[in-house]
Order: structure tokens, then sequence, then C-alpha cells
């Protein structure tokens, strides 16, 4: 094992309370909608495309209106980020720091551009981190976009990983050809995933095993 891609909600993170937040404020100042979102509500939408999350979550309203709404939200949810950290799982930062001595660490995540800088910055370890991507820079799914990154920095198949939390993780390393390793700490359920931790800081040695 060379690399391991990493999602981020669910995975590094849990920034739902924060985000349910600023997506109540905007979706009210916006269009005088009382959402009523909270992180519980989140958990079930993180991980899907910025577009499935606005048809979700607003879906008394046409296409247009809706996506100009969840550009305000993505909008709010920055500004509230810069000052408001989502909570790291216990671990992580230190996972990170051992992984990067021996292997490429990458993010491929759902969702809008900036958010993964902004998750980084508070994690501080975004000199760790050797590229990302999100579905707001290609508006392709994950699985594509796992693609893409394997394909600019030269990742071959059978020496990589991708590390997620839901079902659609799952389905998204297989397009990409790669296996996956269930965060069960996160949000979601997968069903017959190739790995499971139940704790980020049982990477290292998971990851020694594969090898």
């Amino acid at each position: 094992m060379k690399s391991i891609i990493f999602d981020v909600d669910g995975t590094l993170w849990d920034s739902t309370d924060v985000v349910a937040d600023s997506w109540n404020a905007a979706i009210r100042d916006t269009v005088g909608i009382e959402a009523n979102l909270d992180g519980d509500r989140l958990k079930q939408l993180f991980g899907k495309t910025m577009d499935e999350i606005g048809l979700a979550m607003l879906p008394m309203l046409d296409k247009p209106k809706r996506d100009e709404v969840c550009l305000v939200c993505y909008k709010y949810e920055d500004e509230y980020l810069l000052n408001n950290s989502g909570v790291f799982y216990d671990g992580v930062k230190e996972t990170i720091d051992e992984l990067a001595k021996h292997y490429d660490l990458y993010i491929a995540s759902n969702c809008q551009t900036g958010y993964i800088e902004t998750t980084m910055r508070y994690g501080g370890f975004a000199d760790k981190i050797k590229d990302f991507i999100c579905f707001d820079d290609t508006k392709l799914p994950k699985g594509e976009n796992i693609k893409i990154l394997m394909e600019r920095n030269n990742i071959n198949a059978d020496e990589a990983v991708y590390v997620g939390d839901i079902q659609g993780d799952f389905e998204a390393s297989k397009v990409a050809g790669i296996p996956m390793i269930y965060a069960s700490y996160g949000f979601g359920k997968v069903e017959n995933p190739d790995y499971t931790i139940k704790d980020i800081r049982e990477l290292p040695d998971l990851i020694a095993q594969i090898n």
C-alpha cells in the first residue's frame, strides 16, 4: 500500500452542527423558509453530491431556485467555518501525522470548493495531504473524482485504499477499482465492506496488515 485516500465528513470530522446553523440562516434569509435542520438530519445528507443534498433539503423549490439557495447555503457555511470548527474524531490529527511518514495521503469528498482546505486548516495537516478533489471542482460523482485523483498522481489501483463511512463511499471505491476501509465510527452503515475500523487510530496497523 502506498496511497490512502480519505473522505472528510464522518471520517475525519463532524461539522454537521455548525453547518446546520449556517444553512438554516441562509435558507431563512434567502426564501423565508424555516428549515429547522440539525446535525442529525445533515448526517443523513452528507456524503451525497451537492445537487442531491439540495433536492432532499428543498424539494418544494424548482431547480433554478434550489440551486440559488444552495449557493447561498455554501457561502454562509464557508463564513461560519471561518470562526467555528467542526469536531475532529479522536486521534485524527495524530493518525494523519503518523501515516504521512510512510504513505502518500489524499482527500476526495462530495463537497464545495474550499471545504477541504478549511478542514485541513483546522486540523493542521494541510502539509500532509499531497492532493485533493471535490464535487464542486468537477461536478462528477465521487468514484469518477477518485479516478481523476489517481490518474493525476500516478496512483496504481493495487497500491491504494479509500477510507470512508457510508455506502456511497463503498460504491465509489468500486468505481475507482480500489478497496474501501469502512470508518464505522462515522455517519453511516456499509454492507460488506472490504475492511472495517472502529477508531481511526486502528488505521496504521490495518494498513500494515494489508501490505
